[in-house]
């Protein structure tokens, strides 16, 4: 019961920030995939440096994190201990397996490509479990199954149940 009164509670503030305009999710979420891919890009500049010698990538690859540094800022608010890194990581690991994935799926793997979307898709979730505020410290505020929440999860799949909730929450094609 209380997990469905936390969720409810947390439904409440998004739609009374939306209603007032302080939180626009739709480009937020834009945002944190332009961030994934500057935490690409840095990692391609790296690569890059070290295969050619040229140090002048190493500069871009700077130029690069500077401008995820900035850009992060504007989703993780209030970072507090390890915060900052879980969130970038988080991204990172979501836009690999994603990649990942999509190679798969070329080769004509389906069954792993699924595995890897899943397990992206649950990253990229828990990113915004956090930064949204459902998970503080350990606890976690997931709603109880019931007749008026059908959850798309097993109980046990802790990432599966982020996933449901943010998905619920997050919806890019509002606009």
């Amino acid at each position: 019961m209380t997990d469905t009164l936390d969720l409810k509670k947390f439904m409440d503030k998004i739609k009374t920030a939306e209603a007032g305009h302080k939180l626009d999710l739709s480009s937020d979420e834009d945002l944190s995939i332009a961030i994934m891919n500057l935490i690409s890009i840095e990692e391609h500049f790296f690569f890059t440096a070290n295969k050619t010698g040229k140090t002048k990538y190493f500069d871009l690859l700077n130029e690069a994190r500077e401008m995820r540094k900035e850009l992060l800022k504007l989703i993780v608010k209030d970072p507090e201990g390890e915060v900052w890194c879980t969130s970038k990581h988080l991204l990172a690991a979501s836009m690999r397996l994603f990649e990942v994935g999509t190679k798969s799926q070329t080769k004509g793997d389906k069954k792993a490509a699924l595995g890897f979307f899943k397990k992206s898709y649950h990253l990229y979730n828990l990113f915004w479990a956090i930064n949204l505020g459902l998970i503080k410290g350990k606890e976690l505020s997931l709603p109880a199954k019931s007749k008026d929440t059908p959850l798309i999860y097993k109980k046990s799949d802790f990432l599966g149940k982020v996933s449901n909730i943010i998905g619920k929450v997050l919806d890019c094609c509002r606009e």
